[in-house]
């Protein structure tokens, strides 16, 4: 019951600062509108920070960057590092989306006998990070401010990052993990190599490449490197030969 109490006088306070009626809408509520309004937040800031990257190194300065009252900010987020942590999550969510779009339109325009058993993914670790690079080219304002993530998560008054990129960092290694062990099963790669290992290798090696293209992006090809590093660590099966 406290729970619920708090939670109604924050959506009220939520509607407050919005300047909204909470009265006009009976079907969403204040709650509903401060969630919107926070989300619409979020969407503003990935907007601007995939173009220019984070350019600001407090709460203020980012609302300014957005348009947004520091006030108002303040509302919905507690601290700078919160705001970009949740730009980043949204960042991640609408590309895991996107993909998930892609394949399911790929099979529905597969020749497949049996279109309706999605084939396996039998991707490598490596190709993966090829493939984030790729698209990754396309958005270097929010490879930096990925970038900036890692980095403040060293240091020591930025505790909310730091469990935001190691829990980061976990999932991935664990997800190259599974694909090497894939690869080794189907004998592509050496047994005697630790999944685990060449799962922080593939990490460290796509994250440090993206930082080298940031700073010299007419001289650092990630995704060529990174196919140096897939003689190594190859997927699943061969590629086709109008991939190689």
């Amino acid at each position: 019951m406290a729970e619920e109490i708090s939670a109604r006088r924050d959506a009220t306070v939520t509607s407050a600062a919005d300047g909204v009626d909470s009265t006009s809408d009976g079907s969403r509520g204040p709650y509903a509108k401060g969630v919107a309004r926070r989300a619409q937040i979020i969407e503003s800031a990935l907007t601007e920070f995939a173009t220019r990257g984070v350019d600001g190194t407090s709460l203020r300065t980012l609302g300014d960057a957005i348009g947004t009252a520091h006030a108002t900010l303040r509302h919905y987020f507690a601290s700078r590092d919160e705001l970009l942590v949740e730009v980043y999550r949204a960042h991640e969510a609408r590309g895991s989306a996107s993909r998930a779009s892609d394949a399911n339109a790929a099979a529905e325009a597969s020749a497949s006998p049996a279109p309706s058993v999605a084939a396996p993914d039998t991707r490598g670790a490596v190709e993966l990070m090829m493939e984030s690079a790729d698209f990754n080219r396309t958005i270097p304002g929010l490879v930096r401010l990925y970038a900036t993530l890692t980095a403040d998560a060293v240091q020591e008054n930025h505790p909310s990052t730091a469990d935001f990129v190691r829990a980061r960092f976990e999932s991935v290694r664990a997800g190259l993990a599974q694909r090497v062990r894939e690869a080794q099963d189907a004998g592509r790669i050496a047994a005697d190599i630790d999944p685990d290992d060449a799962a922080a290798l593939v990490a460290g090696a796509s994250d440090g490449l993206q930082v080298q293209w940031l700073l010299a992006p007419d001289t650092v090809d990630v995704r060529r490197s990174l196919m140096l590093l897939e003689r190594l660590l190859p997927s699943a099966t061969p590629p086709r030969s109008d991939e190689r």
